[in-house]
C-alpha cells in the first residue's frame, strides 16, 4: 500500500505532522504502508500538479487543500487553508470523515494527534515530546524571543537544520527518524551534527546581518535582504533585537521565490490588532492571524518592495 505524503517543506511542523501521521496510518489504518514523502512549499503559481498523487493513498498535511479526486487524506490549520472558494466548497462538500481542517490549532502535529486519538482510537505517547515541540515551535509558545534564538533545545536545533538544508532529502530522512526517535537522538546524528554547525554559524551571522539592515518605526521593524544568499531565517530574530516592537515585514529573494514575511511579536507589551493572514491573502499570501507570507516569482523585487510598504503603512496605523 503506497502513501504518498506531501508535507509542508523546511517546516519543524510540516515534518512533524509528516511522522505523526505515517505512524497513525500504520498503526491505525493500513500496517502494510509504504510511505513516500514530498515536500511543498507556497510559490507564486501553486497549483498542485496531478503527477504529485501517485499513491494508493495520497495525502496533505499542514498544507493547502487541493480538489484532486485522488487525495485521500487531509489536515491542515491554516487560516489561508484554500487556493480558492472553489477548493473550499470541495472541502465542505466531502462526506470521506478523512478531510480534517481546524484553525484553532498550534500546531498540525497536534492537531492529528488529537484526530487520531479521539476517532480512531490511535495512540503514541512516545511522540508526546514531538507533538509538545511542536505546539511550542509552530505556535511560538516560547517563553522569550532570547530563548527562540539562542536555540537551546535539540527541538530548536533541529528546527535550523529543518529550515536551512539545502534540498528535501534530509528533511525526508528527519521524518523517518522522527517516527520513532527521539528528537535528541536525532539531532546528535553525526550527519545532522555535521550540517548544524555551519547553519549555526550562519544563524549568528544573519542576527548580525538583520541588525544592520532593520529599523524600526511606529513598532513595526522592516528589512530587506536582498543581494544577500538567504533562503530563510529565524522569525524571531526581529523581536530579540527589538522587544518593543509589535510586527515585522521583510523582503528575501531566493533561488524559486521573492518573499515577503509578515510576523507579530509573541511577546508585545501591545497585543495586535490585526490579522495577518487576512493582510497577505489580499496579495495571494497567507497564513495565521498573527504570522502570514506572500510569495512572488524570482526576480520580483519591485513589486515585492511595493507591497511591503504598503503593509508597513497599514501595520502602523
Amino acid at each position: 500500500m503506497l502513501t504518498r505524503v506531501l508535507y509542508h517543506d523546511h517546516c519543524f511542523d510540516g515534518a512533524a505532522s509528516a511522522a505523526y501521521f505515517s505512524r497513525f496510518i500504520a498503526g491505525a489504518v493500513h500496517p502494510d504502508a509504504e510511505f513516500r514523502y514530498t515536500g511543498m512549499a507556497h510559490k507564486a503559481s501553486q497549483l498542485f500538479e496531478p503527477s504529485l498523487f501517485d499513491g494508493d493513498e495520497n495525502a496533505i498535511v499542514d498544507f493547502k487543500y487541493s480538489s484532486d479526486p485522488k487525495l485521500t487524506w487531509w489536515f491542515d490549520h491554516h487560516q489561508s487553508a484554500f487556493l480558492n472558494a472553489a477548493d473550499q466548497e470541495h472541502f465542505r462538500q466531502d462526506t470521506s470523515g478523512r478531510k480534517l481542517y481546524d484553525p484553532s490549532y498550534k500546531s498540525c502535529t497536534a492537531f492529528i494527534c488529537r484526530v487520531g486519538a479521539d476517532r480512531f482510537g490511535f495512540r503514541a505517547p512516545d511522540l508526546d515530546d514531538l507533538v509538545h515541540w511542536s505546539l511550542i515551535i509552530d505556535g511560538a509558545q516560547y517563553p522569550d524571543a532570547r530563548t527562540a534564538v539562542e536555540l537551546g533545545a535539540p527541538a530548536m536545533k533541529l528546527t535550523l537544520v529543518i529550515e536551512a538544508a539545502k534540498g528535501s532529502g534530509i528533511v525526508q530522512k528527519i521524518i523517518g527518524w522522527m517516527q520513532h526517535r527521539q528528537l535528541a537522538e536525532i539531532i546528535g546524528e553525526p550527519e545532522i551534527q555535521s550540517l548544524y554547525a555551519p547553519l549555526y554559524q550562519r544563524h549568528v551571522e544573519l542576527i548580525d546581518l538583520i541588525r544592520g539592515r532593520a529599523r524600526q518605526d511606529d513598532g513595526v521593524v522592516f528589512f530587506d535582504l536582498t543581494g544577500h544568499d538567504v533562503e530563510g531565517y529565524n522569525k524571531f530574530i526581529p523581536y530579540y533585537l527589538f522587544p518593543a516592537s509589535t510586527y515585522t515585514v521583510s523582503v528575501s529573494p531566493s533561488s524559486f521565490r521573492t518573499k515577503i514575511s509578515v510576523g507579530s511579536n509573541p511577546w508585545t507589551p501591545v497585543e495586535p490588532k490585526h490579522n495577518l493572514a487576512s493582510i497577505c491573502e489580499r496579495y495571494g499570501g497567507g497564513g495565521h492571524a498573527r504570522v502570514g507570507a506572500i510569495s512572488l516569482a524570482p526576480g520580483e523585487l519591485d513589486e515585492a518592495r511595493k507591497i511591503a510598504a504598503e503593509i508597513v503603512a497599514e501595520l502602523k496605523t
